[in-house]
């Protein structure tokens, strides 16, 4: 009797939800094809998301799926920090709106990318087993078959059993709270119809917002909720139940399409590698769904491991890289955790904390304190450490993500989002240096350069960005600038391809 070896890939991704099928994007971009498994036979249409922020919005635009989910919903100018409403047109038209999309439409449009990119996609089963050696990892599946793949990353949510089976802790805290959110048809006369928005109350929230003609999309949640409630069935009985106890009215006559429960953990995966083992969104953190700071995370991680595991994968990355990963990731993750737990400790209870909020709201009256929030719950506030590289040449700009800027160009108008759409490093020039374009040269279809006019508000001669989106160096002024731009190429891209002999 012969055995029969494991299938191999490159890349196994567990979970196709929008981070697992951004991974698998981001990877076909750099010609990687994933392989990704996920226990559900279809696309989650009861994905109880409807929006996602500004930092989501940005990087689906430097990928150019953002011009597939345009029909699909609509933008919405509006944020909140424990339910007080910012204002996100005041920053200026610096970084998109909040888009309000379905998130099972989100899903159905990564899918499509990922498929054309390459991704091939295992429904009905899940992963029961791991073994790792020196080359890779085996998988077993509880269909009992078996993959073998150079790496591995679990992207199962927050009872990922890739975390269980490598091992990794997941420590944190629980709220004492209950949530419930469903879609319930509605007829044109419907009292909800007149509640949509966020209502804030002394124990809990609730909220309506439109989901589709003659549907709401109803979430209340109650802290400290009574005795036995987090392990209740989810039933139109028990959302009445709530929403009296929270708001002290009646939820109406709406029929529900489907209920689903949630609860209020935050935690953050001790590590988010065990060998050829990673994790991301949910399953490496997770925090109150707030701003949808949860899902940004959790794309934020899916665009910074793509690239660097296509690097490691085609034998260019430079050393580290990988462990850069966990570096940049883990503090971005910890920060959502406590700036999601700031704003729970503001909506409960409104005796304790309603003056607080009351002097908040007033506080963000000015313009300095509304952006900061802004940007905080918009998820465009992280800022990755410069490195040694960057050294004493790290300019301001060093770490942050670039908004959508216009630019002019010889070849004609684009803009930053278009120059990181094929998912490789930019190293953007407005000042006409031939240096640097004799520079981007030496990484070839991994640094791609780009000469254009000087853009208005933005203080720099130079700038080389990350396929990540992320600013690795930049230069205010005009002039040779080589030596920075030569390091951050090495740090982040590796090796410069040897210049070939003149013929």
């Amino acid at each position: 009797m012969t055995t029969r070896e494991p299938a191999s890939v490159p890349v196994v991704i567990v979970g196709a939800g929008p981070v697992g099928l951004m991974l698998a994007c981001e990877l076909g971009l750099a010609g990687v094809r994933a392989t990704v498994i996920d226990l559900l036979p279809g696309t989650d249409e009861h994905a109880p998301g409807m929006a996602i922020n500004a930092a989501v919005v940005e990087l689906l635009a430097q990928r150019g799926l953002m011009d597939r989910l345009r029909g699909d919903g609509l933008e919405f100018p509006l944020a909140h920090f424990a339910h007080l409403m910012l204002d996100p047109a005041r920053l200026g038209g610096q970084h998109p709106c909040t888009f309000a999309v379905p998130h099972y439409l989100l899903l159905r449009r990564l899918e499509e990318r990922a498929a054309e990119l390459g991704a091939r996609l295992t429904r009905g089963t899940s992963v029961v087993s791991l073994h790792q050696d020196g080359a890779g990892v085996i998988a077993g599946t509880a269909d009992g078959a078996t993959v073998r793949c150079q790496y591995l990353i679990g992207c199962d949510g927050g009872d990922s059993s890739v975390r269980a089976l490598a091992g990794i802790g997941f420590p944190g805290t629980d709220l004492d709270f209950r949530g419930v959110t469903g879609d319930l048809e509605v007829g044109p006369d419907d009292p909800l119809l007149t509640q949509l928005g966020f209502h804030q109350h002394d124990n809990g929230m609730f909220t309506v917002a439109p989901a589709a003609p003659g549907v709401v999309r109803v979430t209340a949640g109650e802290f400290d909720p009574p005795p036995g409630q987090p392990a209740a069935p989810v039933t139109l009985a028990g959302l009445r139940a709530m929403v009296k106890r929270v708001t002290g009215g009646d939820l109406g006559a709406g029929v529900p399409r489907w209920l689903s429960a949630w609860t209020a953990p935050t935690r953050v995966a001790s590590q988010y590698r065990a060998g050829r083992v990673f994790l991301a969104g949910d399953a490496a953190h997770l925090c109150f769904p707030l701003g949808g700071q949860a899902l940004s995370t959790g794309m934020e991680d899916a665009v910074n491991l793509g690239w660097k595991l296509a690097g490691e994968l085609s034998g260019w990355a430079p050393a580290g890289l990988l462990d850069s990963y966990q570096a940049e990731r883990r503090p971005a993750a910890e920060r959502a955790g406590r700036t999601t737990r700031a704003q729970t400790a503001l909506m409960h209870s409104m005796r304790t904390a309603g003056p607080v909020r009351d002097i908040l709201a007033e506080l963000i009256g000015f313009a300095d304190v509304n952006e900061y929030l802004v940007k905080m719950v918009g998820g465009l506030d992280v800022r990755y450490p410069a490195g040694e590289a960057a050294g004493s040449a790290a300019g301001p700009l060093t770490g942050l993500r670039l908004a959508d800027i216009p630019l002019a160009t010889s070849g004609g108008d684009t803009s930053v989002a278009r120059l990181l759409a094929p998912g490789r490093g930019v190293l953007l020039d407005f000042s006409a240096d031939a240096g640097l374009r004799e520079l981007a040269a030496g990484w070839p279809g991994r640094l791609d350069y780009a000469a254009a006019d000087p853009a208005p508000g933005l203080d720099a001669a130079a700038l080389l960005i990350r396929p990540d989106g992320r600013v690795a160096w930049s230069s205010a002024r005009p002039g040779p600038g080589c030596d920075g731009a030569a390091a951050a190429a090495r740090r982040w891209l590796g090796q410069p391809r040897p210049a070939e002999p003149a013929p």
